[in-house]
């Protein structure tokens, strides 16, 4: 298998002339998916108590977060050029709350012809900019910058395609 995923070395995202296109999967079967992307956001322990006590100025930072997540999932297609608009069956978001940092994990399910990876990703990629966007308040420093937030070790950890029973 080439670098690109394909058999035989020819780019799936461009056609003869170079010219960007999106691939073709209308021939494929419909099969169940499911990806699971994680992720996590580095902050100040003192914000991470926050969190926790729900004592931030703008809300509870979790729940506004798990509707990014769910809403990004949602318009994943809009937003990555070439990917397909799936049928999004089922999205789960879960928060692990730690000393210094909040990790999510978001599974997301469909019913197709092509994974929900990019779903997944852009879910926990979204939903770690709005634990962001709540604390930014109590996270910045003296000048105006973040030298303890930072997200990091976003990833696809799991990836699921089974057949359709008939």
């Amino acid at each position: 298998m080439s670098e690109n995923g394909t058999d035989d070395g020819e780019l799936t995202h461009t056609d003869e002339s170079g010219e960007v296109q999106m691939v073709n999967v209308g021939d494929k079967p419909d099969t169940a998916r499911r990806a699971t992307a994680e992720g996590e956001i580095h902050l100040q322990p003192s914000t991470v108590d926050a969190i926790r006590e729900n004592d931030l100025k703008k809300g509870d930072v979790l729940a506004t977060a798990r509707i990014g997540a769910v809403q990004a999932v949602k318009h994943t297609w809009e937003t990555i050029p070439m990917c397909h608009q799936i049928p999004i069956t089922n999205v789960d978001t879960e928060f692990d709350v730690r000393d210094d940092r909040v990790v999510l994990s978001v599974a997301v399910e469909t019913t197709g012809k092509t994974g929900c990876e990019m779903e997944a990703l852009e879910g926990v990629t979204t939903g770690l900019n709005v634990v962001w966007d709540m604390v930014k308040a109590v996270e910045k420093d003296a000048d105006g910058g973040y030298p303890d937030t930072a997200i990091r070790n976003v990833r696809v950890v799991e990836k699921e395609k089974r057949e359709l029973e008939r």
